[in-house]
């Protein structure tokens, strides 16, 4: 593999400015280059093997040199090794790629989908709301304006990661995402089981999830699956009371920024199609939604007025758009929703509530159940992953691993199994509020009765007694539940529970998920996870504070506190001073006789 380096590091001075994205426009006048800035960072891209047209993008970290003292008091210099970093971030932090938000980011994938030959591009949207929707000029001032027409399966064609797999292709997706996990791993002589072969492999098992929809060819590859590196999703979205499509673009480029692995838009408020497509054309994650929340603005928030056939159209549309991934709580039955009503907290799940409530008005089985097969089909056509949600996940503690939430588990179980028959990708979604004791169980039962699928879980927050400080009390739980097996991790932040979360909420929720994600990667002995902790451990132990900041989740935050001290460049922090600081007593020791 030969490695390209596209510009080279920022200088220092620079530091207090970095970590920041240039603000947006409103919608209409959005203009300009976009950019990603990370200190003492270069973006560099590993070449393929079996593909060698595809360039894996990662952040590499230049350390500054150690300094030592020869017998005459001389200073020595010793270099110190770059440190790669898996990076999320996409072109907005390439220097050689102009980022324009109203053309949208670079095709990356289209050449490798085309070249398949079982895809074709289609004349027209099948979906008839998003016609209308195109239709109308009075929304088009507000409208993404580069759309193309979307791709869509040749009929007979099987066209999903997983039909791949199983047919015993490695696709340009799958050794992407093995140089992903891996980084420089094999240049630092570090043994490594995830090869294109290996993902291959775990795709086709269902243990994995790539989810990359034909028409997000935007996105670069990702896995989700225990045997991976633990990812993190993002959600954002407006709602009826707050936001903007331009505030939500910021926030979702903003998650990219630091660290966000997936990104959910779980707009409920206006032109909700509209603000989809600046997020989906703007994004290099891969992109998840709740269709039920499309399709209860449709019936204007009147539940027993939703119909399959209007559900059908939305899940097309938003396919069509390029959504990877879909949460649909097809795992409630009309005859489990009674084992809700004993619950403290009832039912938290806005999306299970919703079917819930149109099960119960209308005395039917979930049409999300019923036409699950359906379901399956249409995503197939577009390599759309399902994500099974759990709309009788526990909302708090005292209703942890009850009657209801494991019935729901049990039903998704059944579900995954005829997904995969039909080569859809699947994952389930799992809790939730879970006291600590509880959170193992949660986590040997979704393997046994899922079969191994992947794991995302919500936290699980493990206690309930903190507004505020949610994006911590579920870290808590998210970082052991990670340890035992979870592939996703859904981020919490301060706002939980209170309020729509904004740019800076959502930087502390990304920022709190890396860090319970990495804690999991380390305990699970991911290969190359301790190259980081190693790196800035010793640039701690070596008083070399731009090292530290450069090498953690967060360094504009190291560097504020460190810079707030008002003492800078010193062999202590302020914390201990001059006299009591351990690491500079541990240097004079090697100086000692015994």
């Amino acid at each position: 593999m030969t490695l390209y380096i596209s510009h080279k590091s920022f200088s220092y001075k620079y530091l207090t400015l970095l970590l920041k994205i240039q603000p947006l426009q409103k919608y209409s006048n959005m203009k300009g280059t976009t950019r990603i800035k990370y200190p003492s960072s270069e973006k560099v891209y590993t070449q393929g093997t079996l593909h060698p047209e595809i360039k894996v993008a990662m952040r590499q970290v230049t350390l500054t040199p150690t300094v030592t003292k020869d017998a005459d008091g001389q200073k020595l210099f010793s270099e110190n090794r770059p440190v790669m970093i898996y990076d999320t971030s996409g072109p907005y932090s390439d220097p050689t790629c102009e980022t324009d938000l109203k053309k949208g980011l670079p095709r990356l994938r289209e050449p490798w989908i085309k070249q398949r030959g079982d895809v074709e591009k289609l004349k027209d949207y099948s979906s008839e709301y998003c016609r209308e929707r195109m239709s109308n000029h009075a929304l088009d001032y507000l409208r993404f304006s580069h759309t193309t027409l979307p791709y869509k399966a040749l009929p007979g064609k099987s066209i999903t990661q997983m039909a791949y797999a199983k047919m015993g292709i490695i696709t340009p997706e799958m050794e992407y995402v093995a140089i992903r996990e891996n980084m420089n791993c094999a240049d630092l002589g570090i043994t490594t089981h995830i090869t294109p072969e290996f993902v291959r492999q775990e795709i086709a098992e269902g243990r994995a999830v790539i989810p990359a929809n034909i028409n997000h060819p935007e996105a670069e590859p990702m896995i989700i699956g225990r045997n991976f590196l633990v990812k993190i999703n993002t959600n954002i979205g407006n709602s009826a009371t707050t936001s903007s499509i331009e505030e939500e673009v910021e926030k979702a480029i903003w998650s990219c920024k630091w660290g966000g692995d997936t990104l959910m838009d779980l707009s409920t408020g206006e032109n909700i199609h509209e603000t989809r497509e600046w997020i989906v054309r703007n994004c290099p994650v891969p992109v998840g939604t709740v269709p039920m929340y499309q399709a209860m603005e449709k019936v204007k928030g009147v539940a027993k007025d939703l119909t399959w056939e209007l559900y059908r159209d939305t899940l097309i549309e938003q396919c069509e758009q390029g959504v990877d991934y879909f949460t649909i709580h097809c795992g409630i039955r009309r005859k489990n929703i009674h084992l809700s009503q004993g619950r403290m907290t009832g039912m938290v799940s806005r999306g299970g509530s919703i079917i819930s409530e149109w099960c119960l008005q209308n005395d039917k089985e979930s049409f999300l159940y019923e036409h699950f097969d359906d379901i399956c089909d249409i995503c197939g056509q577009y390599d759309v992953a399902i994500s099974l949600g759990d709309g009788l996940r526990p909302g708090s503690i005292h209703d942890a691993n009850d009657a209801a939430q494991f019935a729901e588990l049990d039903t998704m179980g059944e579900l995954v199994k005829r997904a995969w028959a039909k080569n859809v990708q699947a994952f389930i979604e799992g809790p939730g509020h879970v006291p600590m004791h509880k959170i193992r169980e949660n986590m040997e039962r979704q393997i046994e009765k899922c079969h191994n699928a992947p794991f995302y879980t919500l936290g699980p927050l493990v206690t309930d007694i903190a507004p505020g400080y949610d994006h911590i009390t579920s870290a808590i739980g998210a970082a052991q539940i990670a340890w035992l097996g979870t592939a996703m991790l859904c981020y919490v932040t301060p706002k939980e529970h209170l309020a729509l979360p904004n740019r800076d909420d959502v930087r502390t929720g990304v920022v709190t998920y890396k860090l319970a994600a990495h804690a999991a990667d380390l305990a699970k002995g991911h290969p190359g996870a301790q190259i980081r902790d190693n790196a800035l451990s010793k640039a701690r132990y070596e008083f070399r504070w731009k090292d530290q900041f450069n090498l953690s989740l967060d360094p504009d935050l190291a560097l504020q506190y460190y810079k707030e001290a008002h003492y800078e460049n010193g062999n202590f922090c302020t914390m201990c001073g001059p006299n009591f600081c351990a690491m500079r007593i541990s240097h004079r020791l090697k100086d000692c006789k015994e």
